[in-house]
Order: C-alpha cells, then structure tokens, then sequence
C-alpha cells in the first residue's frame, strides 16, 4: 500500500545468519586466542544459537564463542550477557572498535574465498523474498547492525533490490531509535512500520516520545526466547508477527 513505508531489521527478520555468525566470530576468536581449534566444534555452534537472541551487534560473536570455549554455559551467559562481555574485553584487554573491524574483514575474506558458501550460510527466512519483491522499493528501509556490504551482497544473491540510500547499517553509527525518528521526518504522510526480533529494541522504542507514531511488530520467527515472547504478548504497543503474518503485512 502506497502510504505504507516497511522499516526492517536483517539478521533474525529477513535473514536467518546464525551459523555464518557464529562461524565468523570462531574464525576471529581462533586468531586470537591460540589454545582455540582453527574449526568451529558443533556443540559450541549450537550453543551459541542459544545465546543469539541477546547478541546486538557481529562482533559480539567472537566475544560469545570465547565464552562458550571457556565452559561457561549458554543458560548463564543468556542471563549474564553484558557482565560476561565487559569482564572478557577488560581480562583480555580487547578494543571492540577493533573487533569489530576485525570481524568485517574476516567475512571479506571468506566472502573472497568462497562467496558460494558464505551465502548458502545466510539464507533468507521461507517466503521473506518474495515478500520483499513485492513491496516497493521506495517503501522499503532496512535498519541493521550488519555492515551495509553485507546485507547488499545477500540480497543481491536473493534477487532482491533495495536502494543503496535506504540500508542503515553499522556504517551510519546510528541507532535505531534515531534513523526511525528520521524516517518519520522525513515522510510525515506515511505510515512506518517497524518489525524487529529483538525485544529490547521495540522497548527502547516504546519509551522514545518520538516514535509514538511508529507502529511496533515483534518477529516471532527470529533471534528471541519464550520469555520475550510472552512479554511481547502481554505488551499493547507490540504487535507479535508470525512468519506468515509477515507475509501478509
């Protein structure tokens, strides 16, 4: 509908990256820690797609994986995560600008080697495509805390365009509370909707007096736990989304 402008996340809503995450935070963690095997173990993968829900931003991975190494399980992780990150950036002495850096120029370098695989290791959720395809591209805005060349790279190899100018990524260095105070700005005749995965981000928007008008969706589908889910039931300014809502939204 022409009055309707999408704002989506990527990782959890429109792309389900938990395995090439955790894969590209281990290579990171094995560079840096040497008692660390170059192969990721399996257990630790499925570990870390327990953690997933809680992770903000890529580079979090290399810092989750180190943990899980370390034996300290995904149930106290989960309830002590931002704890267990400071105290591991503070033992070792790591600068997360430099993780982060770190993290993008290893997925370049798979991206290199071996960009076949590193795509079939970001598929796109069932049906989000085609959804995608369907709507407008001016109506259409990704807010993400994935680099920008990354999110065009997977899109593109979906057959999926979206203008360049409205991916917001880690680039910008904005949140999302502020790109979505912008697009309201910016387009006072429209409608956003904002569909997300991560509860704490649709909170963070439900107490910003700037996005009062911004309609909230909960993407059932993603990176979340029961207990997000039943607060998101539970709360009025959320709207919770199923996979196939989405397809219909």
């Amino acid at each position: 509908m022409p009055h309707r402008l999408y704002a989506l996340d990527f990782d959890g809503v429109i792309c389900d990256s938990a395995v090439e995450t955790g894969m590209a935070g281990w290579k990171v963690a094995s560079s840096l820690w040497s008692d660390m095997p170059d192969t990721m173990p399996e257990h630790i993968s499925e570990l870390f797609k327990q953690v997933r829900p809680v992770m903000e931003t890529g580079y979090e991975a290399i810092l989750i994986v180190r943990i899980l190494f370390e034996g300290v399980s995904a149930q106290r992780l989960l309830t002590n995560f931002s704890d267990s990150i400071s105290q591991l950036l503070r033992r070792d002495q790591l600068d997360s600008d430099q993780l982060k850096q770190q993290f993008g120029q290893t997925r370049d370098h798979w991206i290199n080697e071996n960009i076949n695989q590193w795509i079939a290791m970001n598929p796109l959720f069932n049906g989000i495509a085609d959804k995608l395809q369907q709507i407008e591209p001016s109506q259409c805005y990704i807010i993400t805390t994935k680099q920008e060349r990354f999110v065009h790279q997977i899109l593109q190899a979906n057959s999926v365009s979206v203008p360049k100018q409205h991916v917001y990524g880690l680039d910008r260095g904005l949140s999302k509370p502020q790109i979505l105070a912008d697009l309201l700005a910016s387009h006072p005749q429209q409608s956003i909707l904002f569909v997300e995965d991560r509860l704490p981000t649709l909170i963070n928007a439900i107490n910003d007096a700037r996005l009062t008008d911004v309609q909230l969706y909960f993407a059932d589908w993603g990176y979340n736990t029961e207990q997000d889910k039943k607060i998101a039931a539970a709360t009025t300014k959320i709207n919770t989304l199923s996979l196939s809502d989405m397809m219909t939204l």
